[in-house]
């Protein structure tokens, strides 16, 4: 698989990563361990080097098992996860330096490495200021328990402020064809700072792979039950998109996921999606979308499409929503 590079200082990882998350978190009953194992090292084996979790993740197992899959080739991956979530009062926030001194001990063990790759802010936390934050994190990395900087959902002003601090080499937020409020402020600020950019639910938590419709049934522990997207009416109403994106699959020959991350591939040559899956064939499927080219006259069709689309329904319910863009 090609290549692509987050941030001016190097980090080269897969062009297409692999989100580590509903393995066994948040989007269903997930996959035993042996079956998560199996299917990351398969992700391996199909080129991709970019792996993201994080210790909220379970909490604590995701990284246990994205530790013991990448083990035996640790040294030809890249390895993102994330601190700030209060771990004993989840969705409180908690991202003093001493905290994050703490977190990184157990993400190091729980990963089986002497290194994070790179490590982010999971959520800006309104009660430290993020030159702090930053600040202890430009102390691991001295310290070399990790290599590089990141920040999830953080505002433009935010990863301005951090950036002085100890530079910032990738931006984790949501975006996809369904989500494109990165595209106000956020991109144009990470194209002047150089810094990347790494799309999470870049399917739209499977949505837009056109396989959904409003009678889709989640399991209890599902967490798209709480989100107002996923509402049988917000799917039925949002069928519009999914629609436009199958009728420029099918043109192109490939499946609606892939049109929708070569997508985003195109967008930026520093953007770097990482879908999840716990399906093999859904794997291999989302590694294909690397091959998959839109030329000028493609991604200006789509444009002229989507236009014509309104969306319904918000991506977060309201206190989640309230812990992005700060």
């Amino acid at each position: 698989m090609n290549k692509r590079t987050l941030g001016k200082n190097g980090l080269e990882v897969s062009a297409i990563g692999f989100g580590c998350m509903g393995l066994n978190f948040a989007m269903g009953p997930g996959l035993a361990k042996e079956e998560a194992i199996k299917l990351i090292r398969s992700a391996v084996d199909q080129g991709v080097t970019f792996f993201d979790t994080a210790e909220v993740y379970g909490p604590f197992t995701n990284e246990e098992i994205v530790g013991e899959a990448l083990a035996p080739v640790r040294d030809k991956v890249v390895i993102a996860t994330k601190f700030g979530f209060d771990m004993g009062n989840f969705p409180n926030l908690n991202s003093r330096p001493e905290s994050i001194k703490k977190s990184v001990e157990g993400s190091l063990k729980r990963l089986k490495t002497e290194v994070i790759d790179l490590y982010y802010q999971h959520r800006v936390d309104p009660d430290v200021p993020i030159e702090d934050v930053a600040g202890a994190v430009k102390d691991l990395i001295q310290a070399g328990k990790v290599k590089h900087f990141g920040l999830s959902e953080p505002a433009a002003a935010t990863v301005r402020r951090a950036h002085a601090v100890q530079p910032v080499t990738a931006v984790q937020s949501e975006y996809s064809l369904w989500w494109r409020r990165p595209e106000e402020a956020l991109l144009p600020t990470l194209e002047e700072l150089g810094i990347g950019l790494v799309p999470y639910s870049p399917l739209g938590k499977g949505f837009l792979t056109g396989t959904m419709s409003s009678d889709t049934a989640f399991g209890d522990n599902d967490f798209r039950n709480c989100l107002p997207r996923f509402t049988p009416e917000a799917r039925a109403a949002n069928q519009g998109l999914v629609s436009v994106i199958g009728e420029i699959a099918a043109l192109k020959k490939v499946t609606s996921a892939q049109i929708a991350l070569a997508w985003l591939l195109a967008k930026k040559p520093w953007i770097v999606p990482i879908p999840g899956t716990t399906k093999a064939h859904r794997l291999t499927e989302n590694i294909g979308a690397a091959s998959v080219e839109l030329t000028a006259a493609d991604l200006q069709l789509i444009e002229v499409a989507l236009a014509r689309i309104e969306l319904h329904g918000d991506r977060y319910p309201a206190h989640l929503e309230a812990l992005t863009g700060r």
